[in-house]
C-alpha cells in the first residue's frame, strides 16, 4: 500500500468517525473505526481524565452520550497525516454541532490529535484526543439524559 492510499483511509476513518454520532450508526462502524480496546481523551470537554476502554463498552457510552441529541453534525478538515510504518498520528480540526429538542446548540471547535494503527481489516484508531479552544452553551447532559 502507498502512502497516498494509507492518508485517504486514515481521512477516510475520521469521517466514519464522525458518522457514528451523526448517523447514530453504533452497530457496524464503531468497528470499522477503533480497535478493541482504545485510549480515550475528552478531558477539554468533559473533565475526565484520559482512559482506556474496551470498544464494545465505548459503544454503549456512545449510544447514551448521543441519544438525547436531535441531530449532530460533525464537520473534521486540515488532516495532518503522519505515518510511520503501521502505526499513524492524524492531526484534524473539528466543528461539532449539537441539537438537544428545545435548547440552543452545543458547539465545539477545536481539534483531534488521534492515533492508528494498520489491522489486517485496514486502519482503526487506538486513541483519540480531543482539545475543545472554544465552545457555547455547553449542556449539563445529565439533566438534558432524564
Amino acid at each position: 500500500m502507498t502512502t497516498l492510499d494509507d492518508r485517504a483511509e486514515l481521512v477516510e476513518l475520521l469521517s466514519r468517525y464522525a458518522d457514528i454520532a451523526d448517523l447514530k450508526e453504533f452497530t457496524t462502524l464503531p468497528g470499522r473505526v477503533f480497535t478493541d480496546a482504545l485510549t480515550l481523551d475528552f478531558g477539554s470537554v468533559t473533565g475526565m481524565p484520559e482512559m482506556t476502554i474496551p470498544l464494545a463498552d465505548y459503544v454503549e457510552v456512545l449510544r447514551a452520550s448521543f441519544a438525547p441529541f436531535k441531530a449532530t453534525h460533525h464537520a473534521i478538515t486540515g488532516h495532518v497525516v503522519e505515518i510511520d510504518g503501521d502505526t499513524a498520528k492524524i492531526h484534524a480540526h473539528v466543528r461539532a454541532e449539537h441539537w438537544l429538542p428545545d435548547a440552543d446548540r452545543w458547539l465545539v471547535v477545536g481539534f483531534y490529535d488521534n492515533e492508528a494503527v494498520r489491522t489486517p481489516d485496514g486502519w482503526r484508531l487506538t486513541r483519540v484526543k480531543l482539545t475543545a479552544v472554544h465552545q457555547e452553551n455547553q449542556p449539563d447532559l445529565a439533566t438534558a439524559a432524564n
